[in-house]
C-alpha cells in the first residue's frame, strides 16, 4: 500500500501497478528470448544454370539424369543419360551405377505434357536404389536462363 499526500493522512486503496509492470517486462523478454526465430524448411537441390552461357557445357560423368519422355496414347519412354532404358530395368541400373559412387545425387527431367505420377515413380525407383538427393529440372533450368 502507498501513503498519500494530502489532507486525508490516511493509506490509500489505489493499486500500484510499477511492481506489476516490472514483472510484465521481464515475462515479455523471457518469452521472446525462449521462441525460436529461425523458421525450419526442407532442403533443396536446384541445378544452378551455367555462369558463362557462351562455354559450352561437357558432359559430365558423374551427373545422372533421367529422363521420362512423353509419347501421346503411350506409356512413356525412359533414359538414363541419353541411353534408353525399359522401366523394369531401371532400378538395377541405378542401382548399379550408384553402387560405388560417394556422392548419390539424381535429377530427373520429364516431358511438359507428362503426369507427374510417372515422375513420382521415378523418384521412387531412385529412392529405392538408395539415391541420396533427387532434383527435378524444368525446362527453365535446362535452358540456362
Amino acid at each position: 500500500m502507498s501513503m498519500t499526500t494530502g489532507n486525508s493522512g490516511g493509506y490509500s486503496s489505489d493499486i500500484n501497478v510499477t511492481p506489476m509492470i516490472d514483472i510484465l517486462l521481464v515475462l515479455l523478454i523471457i518469452f521472446m528470448v525462449i521462441v525460436p526465430v529461425t523458421p525450419k524448411g526442407l532442403d533443396a537441390l536446384v541445378p544452378q544454370p551455367p555462369k558463362d552461357p557462351q562455354k559450352q557445357q561437357q558432359p559430365n560423368d558423374r551427373t545422372i539424369v533421367v529422363q521420362v519422355i512423353y509419347r501421346p496414347g503411350a506409356a512413356p519412354t525412359y533414359k538414363i543419360n541419353e541411353t534408353d532404358v525399359a522401366k523394369g530395368d531401371l532400378l538395377p541400373e541405378l542401382t548399379k551405377i550408384y553402387s560405388n559412387r560417394a556422392e548419390r545425387v539424381m535429377f530427373v527431367r520429364g516431358d511438359d505434357d507428362l503426369n507427374f505420377a510417372y515422375i513420382a515413380e521415378v523418384i521412387d525407383i531412385g529412392r529405392a536404389a538408395n539415391v541420396d538427393h533427387i532434383g527435378l529440372m524444368t525446362p527453365k533450368i535446362q535452358a540456362g536462363q
